[in-house]
């Protein structure tokens, strides 16, 4: 499976970001909507973390919601 999946389907996967990544903002999921590049970029802000980590930790969270 990959990231079109989350795409497509923002609104229901947003719940689950939002469960992951708990200092995302609602107006930082508008401004995501469902892109890899936004969520690994707001992830570094957010989280202070390099974009190495920002990436693990997305590529953890699809092996997790993206089984298929």
């Amino acid at each position: 499976m990959n990231w079109d999946k989350v795409e497509g389907n923002w609104r229901q996967f947003k719940g689950k970001v939002r469960e992951e990544w708990g200092r995302l903002t609602d107006d930082d999921l508008d401004r995501i909507a469902g892109r890899r590049d936004q969520l690994l970029g707001r992830l570094q802000e957010s989280y202070g973390i390099t974009r190495e980590d920002a990436e693990k930790r997305v590529k953890r969270w699809e092996s997790d919601h993206l089984r298929g």
